[in-house]
């Protein structure tokens, strides 16, 4: 039996615990890039034909024809999207115009260029909002701010959130599904389905705490400066 001094037993036990870490360590790795693999998957993952159903939305459009009758101009599903991830959201219809005109033939949801509605126009969207990720908090503070870009009023408190923003825009904005907290400069309020919401051009984050997707229809008006 060989007998070790304490400085020997020292080194050894200080040897033993950096192989520990280390291999802890490699093991958080490890996970965070499976899990990162698995976040990348999913995102590209053809969805299901259930997920695909829920997000397809039924838009009726009407109009009238050369005889004056009223018919059935669309009437078709369309799908949620994620242009701007990681909510998905689908823009259903705009004008250009205030009093608004009419289209008998075209398409007006291709109008919709971005945050905000055509000048002198309205949009309507549904949105939905995932819960909100971790470590969102630690992004830029003016991250949707810089996406809104020009249509930002010059009225108005710098941001306190990365989600939070504000549009020149007059918003009519009615809960449809799930829960969510709407974000002001000093103040938060807790919204269910079947609320309704008036923002008059102010700053706004919407941050979904619950466990499930919160829906929300917007109609978006684009107004004077505030």
């Amino acid at each position: 039996m060989v007998l070790q001094s304490a400085s020997d037993q020292k080194f050894m036990g200080e040897t033993n615990m950096r192989r520990v870490l280390k291999v802890q360590f490699g093991k958080a790795v490890l996970l965070t890039a499976i899990g990162l693999a698995q976040a990348i998957a999913f995102s590209q993952t053809p969805p299901s034909a259930q997920s695909q159903e829920s997000n397809a939305i039924r838009r009726v459009v009407t109009k009238l024809d050369e005889s004056g009758r009223a018919v059935v101009m669309f009437d078709d599903k369309l799908m949620l999207s994620r242009p701007r991830p990681p909510n998905s959201n689908l823009d259903l219809w705009a004008t250009e115009k205030s009093p608004a005109d009419f289209s008998w033939t075209e398409d007006r949801a291709k109008l919709i260029k971005g945050f905000s509605p055509p000048k002198g126009g309205t949009s309507l969207r549904v949105v939905e909002f995932p819960p909100v990720a971790p470590g969102i908090d630690k992004l830029d503070l003016n991250t949707i701010m810089n996406m809104v870009g020009a249509d930002v009023p010059a009225k108005g408190r710098p941001s306190r959130h990365p989600l939070m923003h504000r549009t020149r825009t007059v918003d009519y904005a009615i809960v449809l599904s799930g829960e969510i907290s709407m974000m002001l400069d000093e103040t938060e309020v807790l919204l269910k389905a079947g609320d309704f919401v008036v923002q008059q051009a102010t700053n706004h984050a919407w941050i979904n705490r619950g466990k499930v997707p919160c829906r929300i229809a917007f109609v978006l008006m684009d107004s004077e400066e505030p």
